[in-house]
């Protein structure tokens, strides 16, 4: 559906890239010519044959022998799980103490066997050149925390390489936490001595041993009206029960809330009716990018999938895929067991979360398609394991005070969906929402999403909410999301959803329009993308470092975006591969590009250039076609 104007062939399109744009203007003069040319030039997966079209078939049956000769490129899918590891041994040869970067450098714990260096000047000697002018923590919080090790520390050092602060700046946000759920050193201690306690989740896994053979006959089940009387309120022998039980250890005085269980009805609702869900989006997903889709109008947000065992040993990496910006005010956490999804870890992963960090959400992955999860039966695998399933969900929900959120596929086989028989055994188990991806784990992203099926599931799994997923790049496509009946819509990842082609999708969804943006409006989406990543992963050069390589993942998918003002007929299709274009200026066409130098020339345009010998490759194979 493009306007002819902008159609180019490959060849010419890295010749204008290579070129800097200085041949456009050549082009847009020799426009006719170019036209005959670029459709001789094109790729053939990329073009129409004209001469198909209008020759005889003597001339197509030539040209169909012609084609069966060329040997068939191979489709790029899936993962490349064969890709260098990226993570350098170290980001600087000669590393400073985190001590002297606090400015207490005379109480380094390790004193004379640290093996870092404790003598700015010696540092400073080897430190890589700064990278800009202005330090956006410093300008933006009075303050940088990592003083000489900065790569913009020309900002804020003075004389003697004394670290500046802005105290006027600093007290407006001193005692503000401006992000939540952090890892603290002595809950990783406990996790990691095993001395934390799950009081509840071994509760309900007592009471789930007791059951014949641990199937679903012997699951516990909560009690749903709220006019019955709780189990340990009243009667002497259940008091007696109270006496007996071993006391637990606690930090500061009882209160009734510690004590006594949440019946369903009194439980924390879930009214998200209606609202944009960003969802939880593996990689890319990361703090600063839902910053990015916050400000655009995602009303609710969702961590990225935390794999309970690591949660469990206190892995700080984990972790940090909990944490919650001050600005997402309906946030949810992602959680999912790799190896066989297992009741015990999943129910006490619940209650860790239940009990440390700060959710209005927590949401089980069921729709997994990745074989290294499905093999094990976690992901997919549990919508045939329904005992499994049926465990885990109660068993999450007992020990949780905050709703749980289930989210599912359509079925494991392409033409055999089961979701609308599993979809009411959901409900009964005790989830407060399930959200359906219209595809099948065959299908995996690939083929559109039946959102005719998502339709009829959403009336099966009523007075439950059902959020519809698939296929939502466009406010047209929403509003027909809208219609099917379903209580709202997630927008997804890479392939089936638009939120990583185009985050500015919720903005077009809630104003009812085409947002033709710019590609200078585009650039300042990665500026601040970029300042976010400053914050969040720090500005000394490990923290550029990471800023860079989300960056460039998240480049792997905004360059199948294509402007509205060089389509024909709108909305652009998910699912189509569009054909090479010069865009309206440089800036344009070079974030159209689908080559990784290209994405790297962006990254050096916000964040320097790159260190010696670096090297990217993007996570999933279909990103980085050339």
């Amino acid at each position: 559906p493009f306007f002819c104007r902008f159609l180019t062939s490959k060849e010419q399109f890295h010749a204008y890239l290579r070129a800097g744009g200085e041949e456009k203007e050549e082009k847009e003069e020799k426009n006719e010519e170019e036209q005959v040319s670029s459709s001789q030039n094109e790729p053939p997966a990329k073009r129409v044959k004209a001469e198909e079209l209008s020759q005889d078939g003597e001339s197509q049956g030539n040209a169909g022998e012609e084609e069966k000769e060329r040997p068939e490129k191979k489709r790029a899918r899936g993962q490349n799980k064969s890709r260098p590891c990226m993570k350098p041994n170290c980001y600087e040869q000669s590393r400073l103490c985190p001590s002297v970067t606090q400015g207490c450098a005379g109480q380094c714990h390790f004193g004379p066997r640290c093996r870092f260096l404790h003598d700015v000047a010696e540092y400073l000697a080897g430190k890589p050149e700064d990278l800009g002018q202005s330090c956006v923590l410093f300008d933006t919080f009075g303050r940088c925390p990592y003083g000489v090790t900065c790569r913009f520390g020309r900002a804020h050092l003075g004389d003697g390489h004394q670290n500046l602060v802005n105290a006027t700046l600093a007290q407006q946000w001193e005692g503000k936490l401006l992000v939540r759920n952090g890892l603290s050193k002595e809950l990783q201690q406990q996790l990691r001595k095993r001395k934390f306690s799950f009081q509840k989740a071994e509760e309900f896994l007592r009471g789930l041993h007791r059951g014949k053979g641990g199937k679903a006959t012997g699951v516990p089940t909560e009690v749903s009206n709220c006019t019955a009387p709780q189990e340990g309120l009243g009667g002497s022998s259940n008091s007696r029960g109270h006496e007996d039980a071993p006391s637990i250890p606690t930090l500061g005085p009882l209160t009734d809330e510690d004590i006594t269980k949440l019946r369903p009805c009194e439980k924390k609702k879930l009214e998200i009716q209606g609202k944009l869900y960003l969802a939880p989006l593996t990689t890319c997903g990361n703090l600063p990018f839902r910053r990015i889709c916050k400000r655009f109008g995602a009303d609710v947000t969702c961590g990225e999938m935390a794999v309970c065992t690591n949660l469990l040993q206190g892995q700080s990496s984990e972790w940090a895929l909990l944490k919650r910006h001050h600005t997402e005010d309906i946030f949810g956490v992602q959680g999912q067991h790799l190896e066989g999804a297992f009741p015990d870890t999943m129910t006490k992963c619940a209650e860790l979360l239940n009990r440390t960090i700060d959710v209005d959400f927590v949401d089980i992955n069921v729709g997994c398609p990745i074989d290294l999860v499905y093999k094990k039966g976690g992901g997919c695998a549990l919508m045939t394991r329904s005992n499994k399933f049926e465990q885990i969900v109660r068993g999450m929900n007992s020990v949780l005070d905050v709703p749980l959120t289930v989210k599912i596929r359509t079925g494991v086989q392409e033409k055999v969906n089961v979701a609308h028989k599993i979809i009411p055994r959901i409900r009964e188990w005790g989830a407060s929402m399930v959200t359906l991806h219209g595809r099948s784990r065959e299908q995996r992203y690939t083929r559109s999403a039946d959102w005719e099926y998502i339709a009829e599931c959403a009336r099966v799994a009523s007075p439950m909410p059902l959020f519809g997923n698939g296929d939502i790049l466009s406010y047209e496509d929403a509003n027909r999301a809208m219609q099917m009946g379903v209580s709202g819509i997630m927008i997804a990842r890479q392939v089936p959803e638009g939120a990583l082609i185009k985050p500015w999708l919720f903005t077009e969804i809630k104003e009812q329009r085409h947002w033709d943006i710019s590609s200078s409006e585009r650039f300042d989406i990665l500026k601040d993308f970029t300042n976010y990543g400053l914050e969040h992963w720090g500005s000394d050069t490990q923290g550029v470092e990471k800023t860079r390589k989300f960056l460039l993942e998240w480049l792997s998918f905004l360059c199948r975006y294509i402007p509205v003002g060089l389509l024909e007929h709108l909305p652009q299709r998910i699912n189509e591969r569009p054909p090479y274009y010069l865009g309206r200026d440089y800036l344009e066409t070079l974030m159209a590009s689908q080559n990784v130098d290209d994405w790297i020339k962006i990254s050096e345009l916000l964040l320097g250039p790159v260190p010696p010998s670096f090297t990217f490759l993007p996570k999933h194979k279909a990103n980085s076609y050339r």
